[in-house]
């Protein structure tokens, strides 16, 4: 494996770097961050002395490396690794708080190293895509970001997230709805939504679920496959047309969606 490290800042999220790194026989000194540090080992095995401690995390564990927390850090008995990184800046990580606490307080974090494969995935997955899309702007995306780092949060004890109850009202619910199908074709961010409620995003997303039983993503995704459904069965339109129209800017993204959904592609369902 070549040694390399990679850096891509995420404007749509300002204070939010990701990294890739790729370790075979390097070690950093003892050294400190400004900002927080999410890391992920993808394969080999990472070996790290902070707060007197040795520590070896490799796939499935998260570490939470706070500010200024001093630290080391070295691929474990000659192995090869990689290390994917979410660096929060401490803007960043102090406006996340409060919108899910609802209280203005800088967040207090410890050295951590949760063991949570199921999450460990998750925060991957999400990495991954926020390179694809080089960005964070999809629904889809918006959605994890919060719901993951709410989680993150919360098993760090490093935050308190506000309890949110009740649903959205039938104004709220009616604007959303309509919003979501006279805009299909476009680009529906979770910002927009929760703009249309009054309400903030963490708040919204709650109140969404809690309403429809599905998150605001899930929702409009099946919108768009069940206007493709009508679509492909009654109209001479091409395949790529018909995902672009409900919103699918990637047709393989399209036929993804459409057969995991209907199990079959959506030549099998076109007139």
């Amino acid at each position: 494996m070549s040694e390399s490290v990679q850096f891509q800042q995420v404007s749509e999220i300002p204070g939010l770097v990701l990294s890739t790194a790729r370790f075979a026989d390097f070690g950093f000194e003892r050294h400190f961050h400004l900002d927080l540090h999410v890391g992920l080992v993808t394969d080999g095995v990472q070996r790290q002395r902070v707060n007197g401690k040795t520590v070896l995390h490799g796939p499935g564990s998260i570490v939470l490396m706070p500010p200024g927390e001093i630290h080391d850090g070295v691929t474990a008995d000659g192995s090869q690794s990689t290390l994917k990184t979410f660096r929060l800046s401490q803007e960043l990580l102090a406006r996340v708080a409060e919108e899910m606490s609802g209280q203005h307080r800088e967040p207090e974090f410890g050295g951590a190293l949760l063991e949570d494969p199921l999450l460990a995935g998750h925060l991957l997955r999400l990495h991954d895509a926020m390179l694809r899309s080089n960005g964070a702007g999809s629904l889809e995306v918006q959605t994890e970001w919060l719901t993951l780092l709410e989680c993150l949060l919360k098993q760090s004890r490093a935050v308190v997230p506000e309890r949110v109850q009740g649903a959205l009202s039938r104004l709220q619910w009616e604007r959303v709805r309509d919003y979501c199908f006279s805009h299909l074709g476009d680009k529906i961010t979770l910002d927009e939504l929760a703009g249309l409620c009054g309400l903030g995003r963490f708040q919204f997303l709650k109140q969404f679920k809690q309403t429809v039983g599905m998150t605001p993503h899930a929702w409009v995704l099946r919108l768009r496959l069940e206007r493709a459904c009508a679509l492909l069965s009654r109209s001479s339109q091409a395949i790529a047309t018909v995902a672009q129209e409900v919103g699918f800017y990637d047709q393989s993204h399209f036929n993804r969606a459409f057969r995991q959904a209907y199990g079959v592609a959506p030549s099998c369902y076109k007139a």
